[in-house]
């Protein structure tokens, strides 16, 4: 079954999945995915949404760049 993840282009790795989560009821955090495309450009959509904000409230410097940011398929 395939798996959606949000990719940030990072200049010193190119590509890759920023995102993290933790995995039940451990510490230890692994790479989000999402089981729909729906699904991932949702999460998407909000976090721009949030970090938008933020720059608007004057919270962070400059908001984040959606061409930035892609959603690609993986394998489970």
């Amino acid at each position: 079954m395939p798996r959606f993840e949000v990719q940030e282009f990072t200049l010193c790795d190119g590509w890759i999945n920023t995102w993290s989560c933790w995995e039940g009821d451990t510490d230890e955090r692994i790479p989000e995915t999402f089981s729909t495309y729906e699904s991932a450009l949702s999460a998407l959509d909000d976090f721009l949404e949030e970090v938008n904000w933020d720059y608007e409230e004057g919270n962070i410097e400059s908001p984040y760049d959606r061409n930035d940011f892609r959603i690609v398929e993986v394998k489970a």
